[in-house]
């Protein structure tokens, strides 16, 4: 069990890491969805950045799907079925995911020696616009997983309660977001108050689950034992 705490600690980790380049570094820095024009002419003229961009969110995604799995075991001696339904829902996001990530694929690959007219910069824009709506739906039912999972937590002899709590904070986060910026019209309103929130309850709840995996798996002595509570 100390091998599966070390395998989830480290797949976190490489998570953020590639996850706050590709998004943050990377994608932020070249789109900008009220400029067409600018994000077409950001997109080809720094190209290969935006494939860097995409390689990134391409080892994030080979991750989740390795939580997919590492967490299952992790927990399931808490409750087997709760630990399907938790891996079922990390397993919906990885593949709302990756559909996202096609459409960054197909812009990608549109933007390469691109003709930057405006059906480009249109068809640009709605491939952006479907990966980021995409995206969201995949965070909502991320939010779903992490609920699972804190309530694992707090079920949990071995794991902290806390953590479970700052899990479902967390997952309340995710919830609230996507929500909003899937039905509220005035949403880039308050996105930045929106984003802030997940921002604070995400990194605190997975950051904090992240550095006990990597204390857990990387303890020269003891074992971890994860007793069944039902």
């Amino acid at each position: 069990m100390k091998r599966i705490a070390k395998i989830s600690g480290i797949a976190y980790v490489m998570i953020f890491i590639s996850g706050f380049y590709a998004n943050f570094s990377i994608l932020e820095s070249l789109v900008d969805m009220n400029a067409p024009a600018l994000t077409l002419t950001n997109l080809v003229n720094g190209h290969s950045q935006f494939g860097y961009g995409l390689l990134g969110f391409l080892v994030m995604l080979l991750f989740d799907i390795v939580l997919v799995w590492s967490l299952f075991y992790l927990t399931k001696s808490v409750s087997r079925y709760l630990s399907y339904v938790a891996s079922l829902f990390r397993l919906l996001h990885a593949i709302f995911f990756g559909i996202a990530l096609s459409k960054l694929w197909k812009a990608y690959q549109l933007t390469h020696n691109a003709d930057m007219g405006t059906g480009m910069e249109q068809e640009i824009m709605q491939l952006l616009s479907g990966f980021d709506v995409i995206w969201t739906i995949g965070l909502l039912i991320f939010g779903l997983h992490l609920f699972v999972l804190g309530f694992l937590g707090l079920k949990s002899t071995i794991i902290p309660k806390i953590i479970g709590l700052l899990l479902i904070l967390a997952a309340v986060g995710y919830l609230i977001d996507g929500i909003a910026k899937l039905t509220f019209e005035n949403y880039d309103q308050y996105q930045s108050y929106f984003e802030a929130g997940v921002v604070m309850t995400g990194v605190i709840g997975e950051l904090s689950f992240t550095i006990w995996l990597l204390v857990k798996g990387l303890k020269k002595e003891g074992s971890m034992k994860f007793e069944k509570t039902e």
